[in-house]
C-alpha cells in the first residue's frame, strides 16, 4: 500500500501517530500542489491520500482522473473541497478524523487582542529597539458582534461577555430564544454590521454564505470596527474588503483565512498596515494534530482489515 501523506507544511505528521505499525510505503508531501493536474500527477500510484482539512481540493476532475486511489482521508469530520459522491462513485472510501474545536476559538480571541492592544506594532518597535508606537483600545464596554451563532460562535460570546463587552449575534435562522440561551441578543443583519466595535465571523461556508460580508455590509460598519475572521476566505468580498481597509472605511481586519490558500506573496492585503494576517493556523495545535494523524492511521488500519471507519457521505 502507498500512502500520500498531503500539505504538512511543518512537515511534523510522522511525529504524531505511529504509521510504521501500517507496514506501508509512505510519502509526505510538505508544498501545496499547484492545481488539479499537479494533483493527479503527484498522486498517480497512490492507494490512499490523507488530506489536511481543505488544503488541497478533490473535485470530481481530479477524482476521476486517480484511478488507483481507494482511500482518502479527511482531517476533521467536514470537508468542504472533497465531493464525496465522486469518490463514491469511483469506488474511493472517505474516512474522516476527530476534530478540536478549542484551538480556533482561541486563535480568533489571540487576533482580537492583538489587534485591540496594536500589538504587532509594538513587537515589531521592541525588536527593531524601539518603544511605543501606538495607542491601544478598551474591549470592556464595547460591543462584539458574531456573525453565527454555533459552536464556536457561541464560545465566542462567553469570552466576550467574560471581557464585560455587550454580545449581539445574527444568522439566517438565529431566533432571539436561542440566542438569549447564551446571553446574546439577536439583531438583525443591518443593526448586527452597524452596532458591532469587533465583529467576529463563524458561519460555515455554503453556496448562501459566500460573500456574505461584502461592500454593502462593509459601509454599515463604524469607523473604528475590527473585522475578525478565522472561518473561511470566501464568506468576506475580498475585493470589498480590500477597498473598505484601504479607504480606512473600517479601522482594522485580522484573517486567518484567504479566498486562496497559501496566500500568493504578492497579495495586495499584505502590504497594509491596518491588517493582521496568520497563515490559517487557527486549527493548527499539537493537540489537534495529535488526533489528525492518530485517527488517520486507525481510519486506514481499518480500511486495510476490509471494516472502513468514520465514513463521509
Amino acid at each position: 500500500m502507498k500512502i500520500a501523506i498531503l500539505d504538512d507544511y511543518q512537515n511534523v505528521a510522522l511525529s504524531y501517530a505511529d504509521w510504521d505499525s501500517l507496514g506501508a510505503h509512505i510519502e509526505v508531501f510538505t508544498e501545496a500542489f499547484t492545481g488539479p493536474d499537479d494533483v493527479v500527477r503527484k498522486l498517480a500510484g497512490f492507494d490512499v491520500a490523507v488530506a489536511m482539512r481543505e488544503r488541497t481540493r478533490f473535485p470530481a476532475e481530479v477524482l476521476d482522473r486517480l484511478p488507483d486511489l481507494r482511500l482518502l482521508v479527511s482531517t476533521g469530520r467536514r470537508n468542504a473541497a472533497i465531493d464525496v459522491a465522486a469518490a463514491k462513485r469511483n469506488g474511493v472510501v472517505v474516512s474522516a478524523t476527530g476534530y478540536l474545536g478549542p484551538p480556533t476559538l482561541e486563535h480568533t480571541w489571540a487576533l482580537i487582542l492583538a489587534a485591540a492592544r496594536n500589538l504587532p506594532a509594538d513587537v515589531r518597535s521592541m525588536r527593531e529597539g524601539g518603544w511605543q508606537v501606538g495607542v491601544g483600545t478598551v474591549l470592556s464596554g464595547k460591543t462584539l458582534g458574531l456573525l453565527g451563532l454555533g459552536r464556536l460562535g457561541s464560545a465566542s460570546a462567553k469570552i466576550g461577555q467574560a471581557f464585560g463587552m455587550e454580545t449581539i449575534a445574527w444568522s439566517p435562522n438565529l431566533t432571539p430564544e436561542k440566542a438569549a440561551e447564551h446571553g446574546v441578543t439577536a439583531v438583525g443583519k443591518e443593526e448586527l454590521f452597524e452596532r458591532s466595535d469587533v465583529l467576529s465571523v463563524h458561519v460555515v461556508l455554503s453556496d448562501r454564505s459566500r460573500g456574505l460580508v461584502g461592500a454593502p455590509e462593509l459601509a454599515r460598519m463604524k469607523p473604528s470596527a475590527l473585522l475578525v475572521n478565522t472561518s473561511r476566505g470566501p464568506i468576506v468580498d475580498e475585493a470589498a474588503l480590500l477597498a473598505a481597509l484601504r479607504d480606512k472605511k473600517i479601522a482594522a481586519a485580522a484573517l486567518d483565512v484567504y479566498d486562496v490558500e497559501p496566500l500568493p506573496a504578492d497579495h495586495p492585503i499584505r502590504g497594509l498596515d491596518n491588517v493582521i494576517l496568520t497563515p490559517h493556523v487557527g486549527y493548527v495545535s499539537r493537540e489537534t494534530y495529535e488526533i489528525f494523524y492518530r485517527d488517520a492511521v486507525e481510519d486506514i488500519a481499518a480500511f486495510q482489515a476490509g471494516e472502513p471507519i468514520r465514513v463521509m457521505g
